[in-house]
């Protein structure tokens, strides 16, 4: 039975460091952004998650932060070409990217074609290298049992180190039965990261708890406030 964690099993730092701060919106002004890449450095998460054509700006604003910039590849729909997922990542490395969350081949996996799957995967897992770390999407609300599992096992055989659970932008993002299915899938050494839905420092905790690595979100200041008033500091 999983242990559920409080605030005060965890340090501040474990707990910002769970946190890729989320910036991807398609409204979001210049001014946003900045605003957002502000708030990562302040609060000192693992990374700013920008859209790619944010990711300069993101790296110079948070230069000397600590901070790191991710972005996003083939999102948030998944279906470019091998190709197109693969330049996109070179440029966002180039800009200074050091995270990539690139989005599967939906489509193709529904379809039952693993192998397509694995292989525009491994295409981009090439392309970063030791440069940047590849989290995949696998976009679990278009998916059924089986797929999730197809699509865990894909990410794996592909050589990413991390699985993920949703854009954000699809009808519905991280659930816990998820979460659980995704953990037991992969192996201990890969890791496993929630977005959309996760809004409160109950919420990340709970996850935490399950084994999550890592979590994209938009609520980060009320997260780590909520945390800094109930364990101090």
């Amino acid at each position: 039975m999983t242990t559920q964690l409080t605030a005060h099993d965890v340090t501040y730092d474990r707990v910002a460091q769970m946190i890729d701060h989320s910036l991807l919106r398609p409204e979001l002004t210049i001014d946003e952004v900045l605003e957002g890449c502000e708030t990562a450095g302040r609060y000192q998460v693992a990374s700013a998650t920008l859209r790619p054509c944010d990711v300069a700006l993101g790296v110079d604003a948070l230069a000397g932060s600590g901070v790191p910039v991710s972005t996003v590849v083939g999102f948030p729909h998944g279906s470019s070409t091998t190709a197109t997922k693969v330049y996109e990542a070179q440029r966002c490395m180039a800009d200074g990217a050091i995270e990539l969350d690139m989005v599967l081949n939906i489509g193709r996996l529904r379809s039952g074609d693993a192998v397509y799957v694995a292989e525009d995967i491994a295409a981009v897992v090439e392309a970063a290298g030791s440069e940047a770390i590849v989290k995949v999407i696998i976009e679990n609300a278009y998916l059924d049992h089986d797929q999730k599992v197809s699509a865990c096992v894909a990410v794996e055989n592909a050589g990413a180190p991390f699985v993920k659970t949703s854009t954000g932008f699809a009808p519905t993002g991280a659930t816990i039965e998820d979460l659980e299915l995704m953990r037991a899938t992969v192996s201990p050494d890969m890791k496993v990261k929630a977005a959309g839905g996760v809004r409160t420092l109950d919420a990340l905790l709970e996850v935490m708890s399950i084994g999550v690595d890592r979590i994209g979100a938009t609520s980060t200041e009320a997260m780590l406030e909520d945390y800094k008033e109930r364990v101090g500091g």
